[in-house]
Formats: structure tokens, sequence, C-alpha cells
């Protein structure tokens, strides 16, 4: 029979419809409908005048129940005579409310106090007393429990013990992460329930599977009343109940019996056969007998899981591991499933999203080419590359098979580059000051993939107090072939400066591989060229005063650096080493030709984790033409904070006799500084040294130095600097301080 699911999920039986060509026999009805009608009670006051009749008080409902309790048989009918009447409870009457109506009398029982019978006072005469709160406890008043921490039966660190457990577990406890105080004796026994769960935690991951641990909680006794005689009972006697609860402090008890530990009594991977055949066996670090821990047995897992995708594997999966325990004798079969998939070969490259540039751009910035061999290293080279092109949101690069044979048992793997381009336009600012050369304001504004793929305009605007410029930068990076850029630069300048005043104008181009952020290099180059021209005022010594000339400079630019440190903008450890050979010429008048070649150093050493010592070594020359043929701003300076601390900015080295600057035709440069760092801050102690000289060779004589201090504060994008040093040996007209504020340590 069909069922219906009722409400409540219970099947309930419904009749099934009679077939439809059966004819059924005509039933008469059980009441006809005249008669139904005359059934149905009256619901009118027409019909029923008591329907129409006011509905009575409770204290009339009561006085009528009452009287037919007590009326005898043959009485007359009691009537609602007493509706005049006041309504009494034990005699007393119940006095009218305001509005006339009677107070309701519940049950029968006697008012003894006239207070309840008193009629209740108009709302606007109530009092109401405002409510005084006590005032707010201290967060820290009640933290009165103290406690102490037990642990039996923990074996300390052995020969057989990779890690020492009491160390691990302290490290992690929420008990000894209390510091031995509570709130209450409550919050000391969740905290030692839950390390009893750690505990075990704990012990299981070092191999201890049976281990049992038990948790309770005892008390020290509270020591004895120091007072005698009957003094001291009597004390005791009056605060005994109240100190019942305090008994002392608490000590949480942690019982472990560690049990058996297991090893490793057999190892089975099961995986098809590898190229070249032991390359799961040789890069699985576990061992037969050794105990399970789990902190090993995972890293092995992830050693398979990485080593092949870089061996040629880019789908292996390692599967779900199985450890067969035997408690009987402690050993432990470990198996684990790993599918390799299918050896395979770099293929072709597509992209899909929201592009930023297309798959060819895409191939250039890869590090291999269609037939080599799948490595993963080299996929994430990829994927890093894009990112440091700064032109996404988010970036995937995933392979993606396609059955195509490769020859040697192998298939071609298509790198699918899933592309979301983020915004292309980005505003940078900077500041900076510095004794000598002022305040310092540079604005930038960028398009990173205004001309695809990668060319970038920039605009650039510095606003100073002794330096004003703006310019225009065309950038094409990775240009054709991976880290290469290619720029463009137009830019004019004034600077006011106590060596020289100039308006220059510059056009140029440069070829360059840079180290970024993101992707520091270890070797880098840049070669160029670019022409000047330039309005420039220089003390002329024939004449006794300063005079304005005219220079047009062709030149040449030529750089290579190493870098072997750990970081481009806070390095802690290796070193530098960046040589610049400029060939340029005047072409006012004849040919001019010199060359300008400078040479930088430096190096870095942790003496430990919060302490680097780091030094610096410049030296410069500039050959083929005496001072006098070079544009001021064409020739060295030394001072300021990018250079020797304590002195202005291009005070060192010959002077005029107004005592400004002139410049020389060589430097030398030194500087050593020890560097502490706190968290996110810093301390930095400095001595620099320094020289400039009028001849082409730096001779290291007649050095100046400078001392100071340093403060930094250490920012995602690097450390923001604020060092303030003093001359060694101050001579009239330098100033007794000196301070620099930048971004970057100061080398």
């Amino acid at each position: 029979m069909p069922t219906l699911e009722a409400q409540d999920n219970s099947p309930i039986a419904v009749p099934s419809p009679p077939p439809p060509d059966v004819q059924l026999p005509e039933v008469a009805p059980i009441i006809g409908d005249e008669e139904f009608q005359k059934a149905i009670p009256a619901i009118s006051a027409e019909d029923d005048p008591e329907l129409d009749r006011p509905l009575e008080s409770m204290a009339e409902f009561e006085k009528r129940q009452a009287a037919e309790a007590t009326k005898k048989p043959g009485d007359a009918a009691v009537t609602s005579t007493i509706e005049a009447q006041p309504p009494e409870v034990g005699g007393v009457p119940v006095p009218a409310l305001a509005d006339g109506d009677s107070v309701e009398v519940i049950g029968d029982a006697p008012i003894t106090d006239t207070e309840l019978a008193a009629p209740l006072p108009p709302l606007e005469n109530f009092n109401v007393e405002p409510v005084v709160f006590a005032e707010a406890e201290d967060a820290d008043a009640n933290r009165a429990v103290a406690y102490t921490v037990q642990v039996n039966g923990l074996a300390p660190a052995d020969d057989s013990t990779d890690v020492d457990l009491a160390d691990l577990f302290g490290d992690l406890s929420a008990l000894y992460g209390g510091d031995g105080k509570a709130d209450n004796a409550a919050m000391v026994r969740a905290r030692l329930s839950a390390d009893g769960e750690l505990m075990q935690r704990v012990l299981a991951s070092e191999g201890y599977y049976d281990a049992v641990v038990a948790t309770r909680i005892e008390r020290t006794p509270q020591p004895a009343d120091s007072g005698n005689g009957k003094a001291g009972a009597a004390r005791g006697a009056a605060s005994g109940e109240a100190n019942r609860g305090n008994r002392g402090p608490i000590v949480a008890v942690i019982d472990v019996t560690p049990g058996k530990r297991y090893t490793f009594s057999d190892i089975v991977i099961n995986a098809a056969a590898t190229v070249p055949p032991g390359l799961i066996n040789d890069n699985f670090p576990l061992a037969i007998g050794e105990p399970i821990v789990a902190q090993r047995v995972q890293g092995a897992e992830a050693a398979i899981a990485l080593k092949l995708p870089e061996e040629g594997y880019p789908f292996a999966k390692v599967g779900q591991r199985d450890i067969l325990l035997d408690g009987a004798t402690g050993d432990a079969v470990y198996t684990l499933p790993v599918e390799i998939g299918k050896r395979s070969r770099f293929g072709g490259i597509e992209t899909k999203g929201d592009l930023a540039f297309d798959a060819e751009h895409v191939e250039v910035l890869s590090r291999f080419k269609r037939g080599d061999l799948y490595d993963s290293r080299k996929v994430d080279d990829l994927r890093q590359a894009l990112v440091a092109t700064g032109l996404f949101s988010s970036i995937a690069a995933e392979p993606q098979a396609t059955g195509e044979s490769a020859g040697d048992d192998t298939e071609y793997v298509t790198m699918l580059v899933t592309q979301d381009a983020g915004p292309p336009r980005t505003l940078a600012a900077s500041a900076g000051y510095g004794t000598g050369e002022g305040i310092r304001l540079e604005g930038s504004w960028t398009h990173r993939n205004l001309f695809p793929p990668e060319g970038a305009l920039i605009g650039r605007a510095v606003i100073g107090t002794q330096e004003q410029g703006i310019g225009a930068t065309f950038r094409r990076s990775n240009a054709g072939k991976r880290d290469r850029t290619f720029e463009l630069v137009a830019e004019a300048t004034r600077s006011n400066y106590n060596a020289f005043e100039a308006l220059t104008g510059r056009v140029g181009f440069r070829v360059s591989r840079d180290s970024t952020p993101i992707w520091q290099k270890k070797l880098t180059y840049a070669y160029g060229a670019e022409l000047i021209a330039t309005s420039e005022d220089d003390y002329d010594f024939d004449l006794g005063r300063r005079n304005r000339d005219f220079y047009t400079i062709l030149g040449l630019t030529g750089q290579v650096g190493i870098d072997r440190t750990d970081s481009l903008l806070d390095p802690t450890k290796g070193f530098r080493v960046t040589t610049l050979v400029q060939p340029e010429g005047s072409l006012a008048g004849r040919f001019s030709p010199y060359g300008r070649l400078r040479i930088d150093a430096s190096g870095y050493y942790p003496v430990t984790d919060s302490i680097v010592l780091a030094g610096r070594v410049r030296v410069g020359s500039i050959l083929g033409a005496a001072r006098e043929r070079l544009a001021p701003s064409r020739r060295f300076y030394a001072g300021g904070g990018g250079s020797v601390r304590g002195y202005g900015y291009q005070e060192l080295g010959p002077k005029d006799p107004n005592n400004d600057p002139i410049g020389g035709r060589s430097v030398n440069e030194a500087a050593f500084e020890a560097r502490y760092r706190f968290g996110n801050f810093g301390i930095v102690g400095f001595v620099d040294a320094g020289q400039v000289y009028r001849g082409s060779t730096p001779t290291f004589s007649n050095l100046r130095f400078g001392a100071g201090l340093g403060a930094r504060y250490y920012t995602n994008f690097g450390p923001m600097r604020l060092d303030i040093a003093t001359p060694i040996g101050r001579k009239p007209g330098e100033a007794l301080v000196a301070v620099y504020v930048s971004i970057g340590q100061a080398f």
C-alpha cells in the first residue's frame, strides 16, 4: 500500500483510489442537513441574551463561586447584587484605584499589612534612587592563584632520543606559558587538561604510541599561624573558615609513563621504476632501525615530493602512508605508495587570463627550451621572474600533459601560465636630508607597461633646497633577453652647491643587467652613452673670481659588478665589488678626451645574529685632463651621507680662497660600521675617512675622519636611516654636527 510521509517523518497509511471503471453503491447520510442545523448552538445575542452580558471581574467571580459552594439545596439563587459593594478580604475593604476601578483580589488570604492595601502613589511622585556602582576591579586583582608545574617520568634526552622531550613540551605548554600565575584554580585545571593532551601528542610524535599520561592537582599545606597562646588560637578560630580554601600554592602534576618506543623494522615504498633507478630510495632519508619521529617522516615524504618533479616527473604524487605497529616487539612496518607519473620534457608555453603580455615574452623570461628535461626549479624560476616584472596581481605556471611523445620514453608538457594583470601605474616618493645637501624630495609616476611587453614610461621630479629637476625615462625590461634592460633618458636639472652652480641637460641610453629587491643577481653590468650640455660656474684663479663656462660632454659608460651578499638593501654577510669606467671628452673647441675610473668594494661579517660588522672602500681617478679642463660637476668630491659622514656635502678636498670646495681628480674613502639590531630597530656606530686630491693619483694622505652614531628602523622595503656624525679634528668653517636622513643603509 502506498504511504505518505507525515511531518514527523512517520509513514501514514492512505487508502488506494478505486479503479476508474468501478460502480460504487449510493450511501445515505447518517444525519440530515436540517437535523444538523438544529443541533448547532446559538451564536448571537438575539438567540441567547447571555452572549451580550459583560464579563464579571475576578472578585465577583470568586464571590459567586464561594456563595455557590456554601449554598444549601433549596436556597434561592444568589444574584449579582454585590456589585455595588466594595470587595473585602479578611473583613478589610479593598480600596478603589484612582480611576474608580476596584482592586482585584487574588485568593482569599487576609491582608495583615496595611501598606499592601494602600494605593500606589502617582507616577509623577515616584522617587527613583540612582544606582551607584562600585569601582571597576583591577583586571589583575584576581590573579591570586600561584602554581608550580611538576612533570614525573619524562626521561632526559639520551643517545637514542633525537630531541629533549622536556624542552619540546616546555616550549608549547600552557602551564609554563602562564609563568606560574592564574586567575583561579579552574584556569589551572584547564591548562593542566590541555597540557595532558599536549604531552600525549608530543610523545606520539616521537614514537611513544603506548604512553600513559595522567594529571592531578596537589596543594602544598598553608604555613601555620605564627601567633601563640590564646590570641593566636582566637585568630585561627576567627579566620579558619575564611581561609579554608586557601591552602597554599597549587602544584599541577603530570605523570608520564612513556612505554615502549617504536622503531622501523621495514620500509616499503610502492612505486614504479624511475630513471635513474635509485631516484626515490637515494633521496629518502628514513632508515630501518631508527625510531619513528613524526617530523622526520613528514620531511622524508616532502623530500620525495620535491625531488621527483626536479628530475623530470611533474605529475608525481605521494600517497597516504601506512604504519603497522607490533605492540609486543615495538617494531613498525612503514609503507608509502608513490605515483611517479610520466617522465616529461618541456614543450611549448601557453598563457590565459587577463594578459599583461603574450606567451612569446613569457618564453623570453624562461630559462628552459623545448626538449629540456622537466625541472620544477626552472618553473619556480620562471614564476619568480614573472613576479619581478611587477605587472601582475597574481600569476601561476603549471605543467599540462599533452600525450605527445618526446622520445626516450618521455612526453612533452605544455607550461600553462595564468595571468592576472595588476594596476600598471605607480606613484612613488622619497625624501632625505643631509647637512650641506639640504632637503631633497623626489617623486615619480610610472606606467610599467605603456608599450608592451614591459615598456615603461617614467616621469620624475626633484624638489630640494639645492637641487631641482625633471626627467623622463623610457625603459624596456627583459629587452629581447632575460634580465636585460634598455633605457632612454632625458632630464634637466638645476644644482646650487658650494662647489658649483649648474644648469644641466642630459640625454643618454643605457643597457644593463641590474639587481632588483626581488631578484638579486650575482653578476651585473651596464654600458651606454650620454650627451651632456651644462652651464657651470667655477673659480678662476687667474681672474681671482668665479667664472661661468658652458661645457658639452660626450661620454661612454661601462660598469661591472659582483655581488655575493645575502640582501640587496640590508646585507649581513658577503661582499660586493663594482668597477665603473667612463671615457669622456669635451666638445667645446678641440676634442679633449679623458677617462673617469672608480672602484667600490664593501664587505659584511655577522658576528652574531644581531651584530654585523661592515666595511667599505672607494678609490677614484680621472686621467688625461687637467682639473681646469673638467666641468666642475664631473670632478670627484667627498663628504656627506653617502661619503664621509661628519662633513657637509662635497666639503672635503681642495678649496678656493672663499673656502668653497672645487673638486679634484682623485678620491679615496673608507668606512667602518658596527650594526646592532633588536627587533625592528637598530643602532649603528661608525667611523668614516676620506680625502680628495688635485692630482689623478690618490695618495691616501691627509685623510679626514668623522665618527658618529646612527639609528635604524627596519621596514619591508629596507631600513630607514638617521645618522649623526661629527668631524674629528674639526677645522674653522666646519660644522660641529652633521645629520643625515635617508632610506637604506649607508652602504
